[in-house]
């Protein structure tokens, strides 16, 4: 026996850490302008403004950038714990336009986990609280996390 001893850390010091790591590699998070606001055990809330490159044929968000940042808000509460989660279904309905110049706010929260398995449900809306679109995400755990 070494004499070390690792604490462990706290749920909500956890889910900072872990998520701080994902962000940290996130790439297509960080292109598309979006910035993690709060995260916790099994809750993440994002922001992403609409920007001029998001906006469609009609003159409001394209629906894909809608998906792609409800899908991040996801994967960061799903993400909060001490393994590896992906994503292997989800569905959203759009509920409203969003619009060039708005800012919007992803709000995810963990519905239920049990053994691999977890179940989040996230809401997009508007700063001034319009829902845009709500998006329900499965889970998968697919690896423990490294210590």
């Amino acid at each position: 026996m070494s004499g070390a001893v690792e604490t462990a850390l706290d749920p909500q010091a956890q889910a900072e850490k872990r998520t701080a790591e994902m962000w940290a590699e996130d790439t297509a998070s960080k292109a598309m302008g979006m910035e993690l606001l709060d995260v916790g055990p099994g809750f993440a809330r994002m922001r992403m403004p609409v920007r001029e490159d998001m906006v469609n044929g009609h003159g409001t968000l394209h629906g894909g950038f809608t998906f792609a940042f409800a899908d991040s808000v996801f994967a960061f509460a799903a993400n909060s714990y001490d393994y590896q989660a992906v994503g292997v279904q989800c569905d959203i309905t759009y509920h409203a336009p969003g619009r060039l110049g708005d800012v919007l706010i992803g709000i995810g929260r963990e519905v239920t986990r049990a053994g691999r398995a977890g179940l989040y449900d996230v809401a997009v809306q508007r700063e001034d609280g319009t829902l845009i679109a709500s998006f329900r995400g499965n889970s998968r755990i697919v690896t423990p996390r490294a210590k």
